[in-house]
């Protein structure tokens, strides 16, 4: 059972009011509903949402539909559910303001009515979703989540509703169609929660969070490799440095100071600064700081580059 069947299965299972119920259903109508004055023909392979329009279709209008079961070979092997209307059609499809105007014509969007309050939007696009939406499980490789959508009109109509929410939807024009798509996953989250699949937005951030742990974990593993690396080849051309001036006997030029640095360096190859002044400061007695000891290396390497540059 995929994750979009699971949430799918859940909203099916929404307690609405009756303008609600008419919004979600207008969502399911006007996304792929085959509309024809003498029936209304829509196909899903979702029981739970066939069953769920079955029952809606029946308690706001009275009207039985028709259900049709069918084996779909297309690739899969699941079962498609043809379910028709053929009693009230006009009615129905003026009740979900899918007629135009002072017109007997099939609208392209729905009317404001259908999305005039947020209760009525979130049961439009959850009515969207249950027909023609999927979402990436949260546990795959990417974050995903896509209407199929017909017609480019309601593609952008249903994309600007989306964004009414802040959900950075776009639109994507395919061989068949346009599919409006979230990609963040804070946002596929939210809109989870504007359809209220509550179960699903739990599942989806617990994995979300867990994924974002491990990835925090691997940067900052990463961060620390990078670091321990800088420091060793950092520390390798300190050594390179010293040995260069002694071969060239002109170590004696340095100070004590820089010296007693030179000695720790050579003696403690692998170590980092912070760690080779807190050798020192203990060794010693004397305390030095990781910004002291960047001048003393600073030094040796000045004297070095002017060795090799024949200034001395």
């Amino acid at each position: 059972m995929t994750f979009s069947y699971k949430i799918k299965e859940e909203i099916s299972k929404i307690d609405c009011s009756k303008l609600e119920r008419i919004s979600e259903l207008s969502g399911i109508f006007t996304t792929s509903a085959d509309i024809k004055i003498y029936c209304i023909r829509i196909q899903t392979e979702n029981i739970n949402v066939a069953n769920r329009i079955f029952k809606t279709i029946k308690e706001l209008y009275n009207v039985t539909a028709n259900i049709t079961i069918r084996k779909n070979y297309n690739f899969k092997k699941n079962e498609i559910y043809i379910i028709e209307i053929k009693r009230d059609v006009l009615s129905i499809i003026k009740d979900l303001g899918l007629l135009e105007q002072n017109k007997m014509e099939l609208s392209k969007v729905p009317n404001e009515s259908i999305v005039s309050d947020d209760e009525l939007k979130s049961a439009f696009i959850r009515g969207c979703f249950l027909i023609c939406g999927s979402v990436n499980d949260p546990k795959t490789s990417r974050y995903h989540l896509e209407f199929l959508i017909q017609n480019v009109e309601f593609a952008d109509f249903l994309c600007d509703l989306l964004n009414q929410y802040n959900l950075n939807a776009k639109v994507l024009r395919r061989k068949k169609g346009y599919m409006v798509y979230i990609k963040e996953s804070e946002k596929i989250s939210d809109l989870l929660k504007l359809i209220k699949a509550y179960e699903g937005v739990m599942y989806y951030e617990d994995i979300r969070i867990y994924r974002e742990k491990i990835n925090m974990t691997n940067r900052i593993n990463n961060c620390e490799q990078a670091n321990t690396f800088k420091s060793m080849q950092s520390a390798q051309n300190q050594i390179k440095d010293i040995e260069y001036v002694k071969n060239n006997d002109a170590y004696d030029i340095l100070d004590d100071k820089i010296k007693l640095v030179a000695e720790y360096r050579e003696k403690y190859p692998e170590s980092s600064l912070i760690e080779l002044s807190e050798i020192i400061s203990i060794e010693t007695g004397t305390k030095i700081t990781k910004s002291c000891l960047n001048h003393r290396f600073r030094k040796i390497k000045d004297l070095a580059e002017r060795i090799r540059n024949k200034e001395i």
